[in-house]
């Protein structure tokens, strides 16, 4: 069966978000944006460190979650393909295993003949450190307060009776600054993002090799009178992403973005965060139809367990 068009297949899943890629770079679930929260908001995340989808985007921003998180997500495609994936984050570091299946697809021989039905399935995982260099007491003091972050990710992949298995190494920089006063209102929550994604590494099979498409994704963001986050990240790759987050009280959240690549997709999504339980919805349109995704996130950093039994008992008759 001929490759390119099981990736035809893939992108017209609605797969890959802005994806771009040859015949010898690997496109794989790490290509698609991960997470929903941010997803919600077009996935500007490379400068924002919020939850265990901080992973995902960032890993200097590790250092800046303050406890514990996990988070897990759902989204079908059409009925034709399912995408999943589990995160647990500490204070600096991270594990996240990502799941891509799909089955029913056609295959076709050299000639361009039909064959049987073809599964295509991707697992991934991710491991992510952070660190402050400003925590370490042998290092100098620096001019600017900053955190570094790496990550590396493994992956096996199913094309039909083919496997393969690769890795790829990616590094983070993030660094925020002084809050900005501009008439009644202040500009907080200033922060800086860069990660420099597959540095090195590739996806092997029997036969052959295939690169991971190298990136580097730089982010900016801001929060506006503690209500408004915006958010901009630039993929040299080729596209740009810009997402804005409305909390008209802390406990909930209105999200749009756009994200501009090999075409242009809208987001939308809303979450609700009930004492330390966040449920996150997004929405993506595409070329052919539009995704869902759910996500049910536990911070356990402010979770309260006594405020939230109260709240079950006034529920309960």
């Amino acid at each position: 069966m001929k490759r390119t068009r099981i990736v035809m297949m893939v992108a017209l899943l609605g797969l890959g978000l802005g994806l771009v890629g040859t015949g010898q770079q690997a496109m794989t679930v790490f290509d698609i944006e991960p997470g929903v929260s941010m997803l919600g908001a077009a996935a500007a995340g490379v400068s924002i460190a919020s939850n265990a989808e901080t992973l995902y985007y960032n890993p200097a921003g590790l250092t800046e979650l303050p406890g514990i998180s996990l988070s897990s997500f759902y989204a079908s495609y059409m009925g034709q393909a399912s995408y999943s994936a589990f995160a647990l984050t500490f204070r600096n570091w991270g594990v996240a295993v990502l799941m891509l299946n799909s089955t029913g697809i056609q295959g076709y021989d050299a000639t361009g003949a039909t064959t049987d039905l073809l599964a295509y399935r991707n697992t991934g995982f991710l491991f992510g450190a952070g660190i402050d260099p400003g925590e370490l007491g042998f290092l100098p003091s620096f001019a600017i307060d900053m955190s570094l972050g790496a990550r590396i990710k493994f992956l096996t992949a199913e094309v039909g009776a083919k496997e393969a298995t690769g890795f790829s190494f990616d590094l983070g920089f993030r660094t925020g600054f002084p809050d900005v006063g501009l008439g009644g209102f202040a500009i907080t929550d200033l922060a800086l993002g860069v990660t420099a994604v597959n540095l090195f590494g590739g996806l092997s099979y029997d036969e052959r090799s295939d690169d991971f498409q190298m990136d580097i994704q730089v982010g900016a963001s801001g929060r506006m009178a503690n209500a408004v986050l915006i958010a901009l990240d630039v993929h040299l790759a080729g596209s740009l992403q810009v997402g804005i987050a409305y909390e008209p009280v802390p406990t909930l959240a209105l999200r749009l973005g756009i994200i501009s690549g090999n075409g242009v997709s809208i987001t939308a999504g809303v979450g609700v965060d009930v004492e330390g339980f966040l449920l996150d919805y997004a929405y993506v349109t595409h070329a052919v139809g539009g995704t869902h995704r759910v996500s049910l996130t536990l911070d356990f950093s402010s979770l309260d367990i006594t405020a939230l039994s109260r709240s079950m008992r006034r529920l309960l008759p």
